[in-house]
């Protein structure tokens, strides 16, 4: 996302100390009101993450067509720029709450989900308007936006009322009185703009959040697997204490672990640019999220063949990095030994680190991208199994064991 531009020019300046001086003082409170609403509206736009998905290129900000592949096919992300023909420049801002609110478009065609309108739904008409008026000050953009890539009867748009009758509530935020102020805007800003959940939950069959007790407990985003952010202890955070949870929300990086993947943009466009009060009130939302019922594992045999193998590759691959005992290197290497994230039950992401390498996001704290690299070249589907199978069940952890088809399925399906 790019620093918000003024259109104020030299020529205007003069205009209003020469000849509009009596009217000075109205127009420059306009003007500070409507710089106001603007920069009101670029900050929420970042904690909306909004970049992340209507920027291609970072020299044409928000003008879409951003392939976001589901489970049904790819969707691209609408041009959120002012321009009158593929754009926003049409829109009012009662247009811009709609679909805010809704998912209801300015042409009364309905939003696909892929725009977590599910979520938005709760953002307050105020901050809505001020979104519109930072949108509307940027850069206008003629780019046509290519249309969805999904079957039949999916792409009938129509089809998304059945799915918002099962699916979708359209609700305003409603605070909690018995809980502090800080709570409640961490709740607004991970229930609402944030829509943390929609990564780190399940979905059900029709790609709609799973409510009730699986909510934060996992899910998958552009093809990794987001971690549970409940307060489990061996799959969560429940370990973590709400200071490292927000010293990585705004660093990317903690003794526990670093950033990667799809979170990295959320780090770099999001959650770094926040205030430290929005992010201390999201800390202090996601630490009172319950922990959620978990089966017990036992951890395999040292004996059993998938162990024996997966040390010696450790050994050999993995412990000048992450340590002999998998206790790692803080804030470098991270740490094996007790990873939530090496405790999820679905073992995608730890695969995918494997095979394409991870890097951390740089940051005003930690300038220096820590890397791991890539060894698909190197280990075959056996030897990643096996040693994944071996750190998850080494070190005190104890989690079910990765297959070769598992990893198989993995390198054939991932597009990198």
């Amino acid at each position: 996302m790019t620093h918000l531009k003024t259109k104020i020019t030299l020529a205007s300046a003069f205009a209003a100390t020469a000849g509009l001086a009596l009217f000075s003082g109205e127009a420059n409170a306009t003007d500070n009101n409507d710089w106001t609403m603007r920069q009101k509206g670029y900050y929420l736009t970042r904690a909306g993450d909004c970049g992340a998905c209507h920027t291609v290129d970072e020299n044409r900000p928000m003008a879409g067509d951003y392939a976001l592949p589901t489970p049904f096919g790819t969707i691209y992300s609408a041009n959120l720029t002012p321009d009158d023909e593929t754009g926003l420049g049409r829109w009012s801002e009662d247009d811009f709450y709609r679909a805010m609110n809704e998912g209801i478009s300015r042409d009364g065609s309905r939003l696909y989900p892929a725009f977590p309108y599910t979520h938005f739904t709760i953002v307050t008409r105020e901050d809505s308007d001020a979104i519109f008026a930072y949108l509307n000050s940027l850069e206008p953009v003629r780019q046509e936006v290519r249309e969805p890539e999904i079957p039949w009867p999916l792409n009938w748009r129509a089809s998304m009322i059945g799915w918002n009758l099962l699916n979708f509530e359209d609700r305003n935020f409603e605070p909690n009185p018995e809980r502090s102020e800080e709570w409640n805007r961490g709740k607004y800003l991970v229930e609402g703009l944030a829509h943390c959940g929609m990564c780190h939950s399940p979905k059900n069959l029709i790609g709609a959040v799973k409510e009730g007790e699986h909510r934060f407990t996992g899910g998958f985003a552009e093809g990794w697997w987001a971690p549970s952010l409940t307060g489990s202890k061996r799959d969560g955070i429940g370990d973590w204490s709400k200071q490292e949870l927000v010293e990585f929300l705004r660093y990317g990086r903690n003794d526990r672990t670093a950033a990667f993947g799809p979170m990295t943009d959320v780090i770099e466009k999001s959650t770094s640019h926040l205030t430290e009060s929005d992010v201390s009130a999201i800390a202090e939302y996601i630490k009172s999220l319950p922990a959620h019922e978990e089966t017990p594992v036992e951890p395999l045999r040292e004996d059993q063949k998938p162990m024996v193998l997966g040390q010696r590759i450790y050994e050999t691959q993995c412990s000048a990095c992450h340590a002999p005992e998998g206790e790692g290197v803080p804030r470098q290497f991270a740490p094996l030994k007790g990873s939530s994230l090496v405790h999820s039950h679905d073992p995608t992401t730890l695969v995918r680190a494997v095979l394409e390498g991870a890097k951390a996001v740089p940051t005003e704290r930690y300038p220096t991208p820590q890397a791991m690299p890539a060894f698909d070249w190197k280990l075959s589907d056996e030897e990643i199994a096996a040693v994944l199978t071996y750190v998850r069940n080494s070190f005190g952890n104890a989690a079910p064991a990765v297959s070769v088809d598992f990893v198989k399925d993995v390198r054939e399906n991932t597009d990198r």
